[in-house]
């Protein structure tokens, strides 16, 4: 069953093939292009081309035909894109077919159906040219048929109503054949916002003016985050949707698309209104800027050829126009233009477009607020660009805008020529050969650039070289001052590095260390413990470790010097104030009146000590021992001897000098 059925399919397409062949009843001319009353849209170019059946994508209609001959540049060959093949079914698709056949090496695909469809959406062949042949019954549904083709050139070619949704990647590169313009689909977007991802793609591409519809040509999109609103705009003839949220939207890249400064503006005339309550109101060349607020350039009334004149300052490579209306205020814009471009201002030049056959007709404004974008494709390279209205609604108004970039400047290489040597003496020794670079020629007259060149890039690498170094050595030299800094914190007296260090080989001084008595024996008071007063602590300085806070006031010969305190307000957080000693009178406690026991003897100094003892020393209150040099005026401290010293250097025993104050023993 299956070969008998592959043999007759076999047999009724090269049946097809030779109607094709020989012409057949449809009378179609060997020239090639498309024939037949069954042809729908169609588009067809060198490189890529778009074709369709008749009420596509409604039903196709019945007993009609179509031939389409397709031809590639000569050393390429032909990729077909299926966008659409829904023939009604039958048996050996005899009602309605499509047949794809190339009459040089006699090899055909085919024939398809609904029932029998391509077994790929992309068919590669070996041959630079390939005839389309449809033919329809008697039938009852189907839309019919939409195909694409490229050359071998562009194997990413893509249907045009492959959408959005079809990829997964972030980043997408495919080729858009010519004619995806006029294909039913919906697009939701604008170029500035992006457009929703089920947007068909190839037609979102001519609206946002990355191809033409005539050209096809390579896109570059990325798929990002979707949008809450998308706004519909009019595009390079394309009128686009509002649409509402969508996971992700489509954004085209585009090289060459930022705002072009205009220099000045000029126009062939203007209007001078007076309203009705007798203002002036001018409606000049300069308010023709798509960013002035208010009403727009006008023509003057009843004037003929009326043109708007841009003059971009210096040549840019402008790649589209923005028009707009005169304003909400006022009804008035223009519906159709051409534009025309100079270098100097004085030869213009019509844009034909990519044909070259006619000036372009551009699609202009249909309200008088709304903006309409159309694209230079291929770009005008111009520094005057004019506009002549073909068309507008009640009167002739304007505001304008060009969309580019600076253009390129590509110096040509300069031909090499090689210098003829100078005539020298022949040495007598014979020098070493050099050994050429193979693919390396020097030029002689960009020796000396490049030796420059050169220079200035090793004197800037020695001077960053430079830099580094010593900013390297400063935060050594920072970090040594930092650790020499002998254990002085933030918040205490800073001494310089020298006279710390030096101090730390030193004894404490007599300031510092006071000596107490430890030991309550009367004949030694310097050994006597006293609960009123406590020891310091000895707080030992070494280079890891730093210095506790002391309110104990430093010697002169420690490098402390008294602040400068101008008023009570500079004390504060700003220098360490510390407590004077205590005046050098001695304070006295009220002796205690106790009775003295039976059995104890008192001395003949009135003090009751030790028995035994013709006259004990007194015990005295225990005292901070004063510093070097001073005494105390009426006041003797108690030797281990027992004797008193004199002012004057003399020892006096005990018996001889009755001391006027007495001490109790501290409990």
């Amino acid at each position: 069953m299956r070969a008998g059925g592959g043999a007759a399919r076999g047999a009724l397409a090269l049946a097809l093939l030779r109607r094709c062949l020989l012409l057949g009843p449809l009378g179609l001319r060997p020239a090639g292009g498309q024939d037949g009353d069954g042809c729908g849209h169609t588009l067809l170019t060198p490189h890529s081309g778009t074709l369709s059946s008749k009420n596509y994508p409604g039903t196709y209609p019945n007993h009609t035909a179509c031939r389409w001959r397709l031809r590639a540049p000569p050393g390429t060959s032909l990729l077909l894109a299926f966008g659409d093949v829904d023939l009604e079914p039958s048996e050996r698709c005899a009602r309605s077919s499509l047949l794809l056949a190339d009459p040089q090496a006699g090899t055909a695909y085919g024939p398809y159906c609904r029932n029998a469809g391509p077994a790929a959406p992309l068919l590669v062949t070996n041959s630079s040219a390939v005839t389309v042949l449809f033919n329809s019954t008697s039938h009852h549904s189907g839309r019919g048929l939409l195909l694409s083709y490229a050359t071998s050139q562009h194997p990413d070619l893509v249907s045009c109503l492959v959408r959005g949704t079809h990829y997964t990647q972030e980043h997408v590169s495919v080729y858009c054949p010519a004619g995806c313009k006029d294909i039913d689909g919906d697009i939701w977007g604008n170029p500035s916002q992006g457009y929703r991802d089920t947007s068909v793609l190839c037609k979102a591409a001519v609206h946002a003016g990355v191809i033409a519809d005539e050209l096809g040509g390579q896109v570059t999109l990325s798929r990002e985050k979707g949008i809450t609103l998308y706004e519909s705009a009019f595009a390079n003839g394309l009128h686009s949707k509002r649409g509402s949220l969508s996971e992700k939207r489509l954004i085209f890249h585009k090289a060459c698309g930022d705002a072009l400064e205009v220099a000045a503006f000029n126009a062939s005339s203007w209007w001078h209104e007076v309203d009705a309550l007798g203002q002036d109101r001018a409606w000049a060349a300069e308010r023709a800027a798509l960013s002035t607020a208010g009403h727009s350039w006008a023509a003057e009334p009843g004037s003929e050829g009326a043109w708007l004149e841009l003059d971009l300052g210096t040549r840019r490579n402008v790649t589209g126009i923005i028009t707009k209306g005169s304003s909400e205020q006022y009804d008035y814009y223009v519906t159709s233009y051409r534009v025309s471009s100079s270098r100097d201002g004085k030869n213009w030049r019509p844009y034909r477009g990519s044909g070259g056959q006619e000036d372009k007709v551009f699609e202009g404004n249909t309200d008088s607020h709304g903006e309409v974008s159309n694209a230079f494709i291929p770009p005008i390279v111009a520094r005057y660009v004019r506009v002549t209205p073909q068309s507008w609604h009640q009167r002739v108004a304007l505001k304008v805008a060009l969309v580019g970039c600076q253009l390129a400047r590509v110096r040509a290489p300069r031909p090499y020529v090689p210098s003829v040597p100078k005539e020298v003496p022949v040495p007598t020794s014979h020098p070493a050969s050099l050994t050429p670079i193979p693919g390396v020629a020097l030029d002689p007259e960009k020796a000396g650039s490049t030796l420059l060149v050169m220079l200035l890039i090793g004197g800037f690498v020695l001077l960053c070289s430079s830099l580094l170094l010593l900013a390297f050595l400063c935060r050594r030299k920072r970090k040594l001052a930092a650790e020499l800094n002998c254990g002085i914190t933030k918040g205490y007296p800073k001494l310089e590095s020298s006279q710390v260090c030096s101090l730390q080989g030193l004894p404490p001084s007599g300031s510092a260390l006071a000596s107490f008595p430890t030991a309550a024996v009367p004949g030694d008071l310097s050994r006597t413990h006293s609960p009123e007063y406590a020891e310091p602590d000895l707080v030992q300085v070494s280079p890891s470790s730093q210095t506790g806070p002391s309110t104990f006031k430093p010697l002169p010969d420690e490098g402390y010097t008294l602040p400068l305190v101008v008023s009570h307000y500079d004390v504060p957080g700003k220098y360490h104030e510390y407590a004077e000693p205590l005046p050098p009178e001695p304070e006295y406690a009220t002796p205690f009146s106790e009775p003295e026991p039976t059995g104890t003897r008192r001395s003949p100094c009135g003090i009751t000590g030790l028995p035994g003892t013709p006259c004990s020393p007194p015990v005295r209150y225990d005292a901070p021992t004063p510093r070097p040099g001073e005494l105390p005026v009426g006041e003797r401290t108690a030797s281990p001897g027992g004797d008193i010293p004199s002012p004057e250097g003399s020892r006096s025993p005990l018996g001889d000098c009755p001391l006027s104050h007495v001490y109790h023993e501290a409990l």
